[in-house]
């Protein structure tokens, strides 16, 4: 068993499902994979359970009955990951948006002594956008700027999803008290950690914008992030990410 297990959401992944994950199983360091499914009509489960019998030891599925955002996705892999005592936990999407290879750039950064979180950064030295319209880029772009004046977390981009978390940074997270499920879960759980006391470093990575398949962003997850942050910037000051 791996000390990493790389947590990749999906929904009508047909196109990228066997890829990305053939992606992630050639790298050199040794990943787990744990894909949460929520009901795909067009058969990405399928194709993954017919992969788990290839990696029967590597490649595990929660399937779920419809679309429940990414954030509850994500929060039923941290509870897999926590109760299979791994150690390192990613956040990736299925599309090739993020480069498995830089999974292992994650990691190296992660497991430094003075390190209990890693984000592939767009927005910082080194870091670049491929193939995105302008009007996603301002809009990313303009996310992250307004999250960290309202949030003043020294994080340049706080609504990646490409992300590694050391073990204890969950632990000690109360997963119950995360409040978002769209745009603004990316935003929550940087917030969160950084609450909490743990140091968050960046990584640059190219972030591509997808090739194959359709995106799921949608206004009202962009309006989510945009109220959400406000919200959970004043609620911080009563109340305290740890359980």
């Amino acid at each position: 068993m791996s000390d990493s297990l790389v947590i990749i959401p999906t929904y009508n992944e047909k196109e990228n499902v066997a890829k990305i994950i053939h992606a992630v199983f050639s790298l050199d360091k040794e990943f787990d994979i744990l894909i949460v499914d929520d009901g795909s009509p067009d058969g990405t489960a399928d194709i993954v359970k017919e992969l788990m019998t290839r990696f029967p030891k590597r490649l595990f599925i929660r399937e779920r009955t419809g679309k429940l955002g990414l954030g509850t996705a994500y929060i039923l892999g941290f509870r897999y990951a926590l109760e299979h005592r791994y150690e390192y936990i990613f956040e990736m999407d299925a599309d090739f948006s993020h480069n498995p290879k830089d999974l292992l750039r994650l990691y190296e950064a992660c497991i430094q002594p003075d390190v209990d979180m890693t984000v592939g950064s767009r927005y910082i030295k080194g870091g670049k956008l491929e193939n995105w319209p302008f009007s996603r880029v301002f809009i990313s772009f303009g996310a992250s700027i307004y999250t960290r004046m309202i949030t003043w977390m020294p994080v340049k981009d706080p609504t990646a999803g490409f992300v590694c978390y050391s073990r204890k940074v969950l632990e000690k997270l109360d997963l119950e008290k995360i409040r978002f499920v769209g745009y603004a879960f990316q935003i929550e759980m940087k917030f969160a950690t950084r609450s909490l006391g743990f140091k968050i470093k960046e990584v640059p990575i190219t972030f591509t914008d997808r090739v194959e398949g359709v995106s799921k962003m949608s206004g009202s997850i962009v309006k989510e992030a945009v109220m959400g942050v406000i919200k959970m910037k004043w609620q911080s000051f009563f109340n305290s990410y740890t359980k």
